[in-house]
């Protein structure tokens, strides 16, 4: 789990809360520092407009924004039905189209602080939500939009939680171990960063067919400069990624260690190249 730093453009934020002001306290700070930037900023989250307004106007910074329309506020409630499952790809174009308006008007980019909470209340909703959300880190790590994405650990249970931090580059009490993301280097399909042990075998392989990972030419390259440890159950779970997918993934890290899993394992779909 990262320490607190400054948020910065594009970052990608999951946020498990337990306390309903502990989000709205997080989310008027992210949002201030976005207007700090120059921003056009969108508040999201259940409940009446009113209500969502009346706690922004708690923050002096945010106050000032709503006058000047820097800063804009939705609804959960009334933006989706009850138990809608989101289409991950027109969820992105929606956030691509927000961004492109709000540059037009003179911003300097688009950030989003969005209580998604009841967006993922069933196994369905999970699926398509983790989908969405590693295709909008895709989209955010080459365009100015930033978000920070709340969940209810209290409510959801902490794994279901620890699935939706994964997608995301950063999380803060998302209890997840790693990160497999879109903020990758050299053309690779993702990154991956942290640890993938005994406490990822459930998580992990559900990333994977979550992320949805893109072949080039029968190759998946994953950028796991980040990666601090892998076991050899996560190396089984990757090869076995790789067979369905009729690809061969090439894991580039700084570790020794994969490189002679893999060989000792007999794994002939994943290939690992040093990572620079």
């Amino acid at each position: 789990m990262p320490t607190e730093r400054d948020s910065r453009p594009r970052d990608h934020v999951c946020r498990g809360y337990r306390r309903r002001g502990e989000f709205v306290s997080h989310a008027q700070e992210f949002l201030a520092e976005g207007l700090a930037a120059g921003e056009r900023v969108l508040y999201v989250a259940p409940g009446d407009e009113a209500a969502l307004t009346g706690q922004l106007r708690a923050d002096e910074r945010c106050d000032e924004g709503l006058d000047s329309g820097a800063v804009q506020v939705a609804s959960v409630d009334a933006t989706y039905a009850m138990g809608a499952v989101v289409d991950p790809a027109g969820q992105v174009e929606l956030y691509t189209a927000a961004t492109s308006d709000a540059l037009a008007a003179g911003f300097t980019g688009l950030r989003v602080a969005a209580d998604v909470t009841s967006l993922v209340r069933t196994s369905a909703q999970v699926d398509a939500f983790a989908r969405y959300e590693h295709l909008v880190d895709h989209y955010m790590a080459g365009h100015p939009m930033s978000a920070m994405c709340g969940y209810d650990v209290g409510e959801l249970g902490g794994d279901v939680v620890a699935q939706l931090a994964c997608m995301h580059p950063t999380d803060y009490d998302g209890g997840t171990r790693f990160h497999l993301h879109g903020h990758a280097r050299g053309g690779s399909a993702a990154a991956l960063d942290g640890d993938l042990d005994l406490e990822s075998r459930g998580s992990w392989p559900l990333a994977l067919e979550r992320a949805g990972l893109r072949s080039q030419g029968g190759t998946i390259a994953i950028d796991a400069a980040g990666l601090d440890f892998v076991d050899h159950r996560s190396l089984i779970a990757l090869a076995d990624y790789a067979e369905r997918h009729a690809a061969t993934v090439v894991l580039r890290t700084k570790l020794s260690t994969p490189a002679r899993l893999v060989e000792l394992l007999d794994l002939p779909g994943v290939r690992v190249e040093r990572a620079a």
